[in-house]
């Protein structure tokens, strides 16, 4: 059961994306909020909180909650939060598709592991997608998911959303991932499974992705098209 300030964080935050409270505008103050929503002073707080944590707002000292977010012109992959392929796709309003160029078993080698992180020896399914964005393939996707994690994966899950079927099917926690991002020059491969006719260079984002008990479940080299993408952040200084 969802908890009441998740419905109110998703309410605000359509709100503030819809425009009716306006960047750099405020929203309304904690009292009114509580009244809108028929709910407690703690309630609004948590809910302010996410939006806080999520980039939309910054509460100001004396003067209220200011609303920091504004709509990007190209599609943005976040980095900061773990969202499927299909999440993205949904927020951006955009037509995909996903197609499976290759799907297999494998056993981990040592090169395998230290390049992945897997264990060595480690049953593994490796799976190559291609992201189809309004018409154009965009996204080479190469994983590598550990079995044991995702027992009775197929291709057609993986042409849909294979975190619908961790999270919704196996019930599986999907907990932190670890991200680096690059910029490498494409390949004959690329270029056979992508538009990329004059892009020299692809932005590639490799993650590591751990269930909650700490587990390492999936590695995933993705190779986008950098014209078409940025990668999105909200950063927050720490003093310690």
């Amino acid at each position: 059961m969802k908890a009441r300030y998740t419905d109110i964080f998703l309410d605000m935050k359509n709100a503030i994306e819809s425009g009716a409270y306006p960047y750099q505008g405020f929203l309304p103050s904690e009292s009114a909020l509580t009244q809108a929503f028929s709910c407690s002073h703690n309630t609004i707080r948590r809910a302010l909180a996410a939006l806080k944590d999520q980039g939309y707002v910054q509460p100001i000292h004396g003067k209220g909650v200011r609303v920091t977010w504004r709509p990007r012109q190209r599609t943005a992959f976040e980095v900061g939060g773990i969202e499927s392929f299909r999440e993205t796709v949904e927020r951006n309003k955009l037509s995909a598709e996903t197609r499976v160029t290759d799907f297999q078993h494998v056993i981990a080698d040592e090169q395998l592991s230290q390049s992945t992180g897997h264990p060595c020896g480690a049953e593994l399914i490796s799976i190559e997608r291609v992201r189809v964005l309004d018409g154009s393939a965009l996204i080479l996707d190469r994983s590598y998911f550990l079995a044991a994690s995702v027992p009775g994966l197929t291709p057609e899950i993986a042409e849909g959303s294979i975190y619908d079927y961790l999270e919704g099917e196996l019930g599986v926690v999907v907990a932190m991932s670890k991200r680096t991002i690059t910029v490498e020059e494409a390949t004959g491969h690329d270029r056979e499974l992508l538009d990329i006719d004059g892009v020299g260079y692809l932005a590639v984002m490799t993650s590591q992705t751990f269930d909650s008990q700490g587990i390492m479940f999936e590695h995933t080299v993705s190779r986008h098209r950098p014209d078409a993408f940025c990668f999105h952040d909200t950063a927050v200084r720490r003093t310690i």
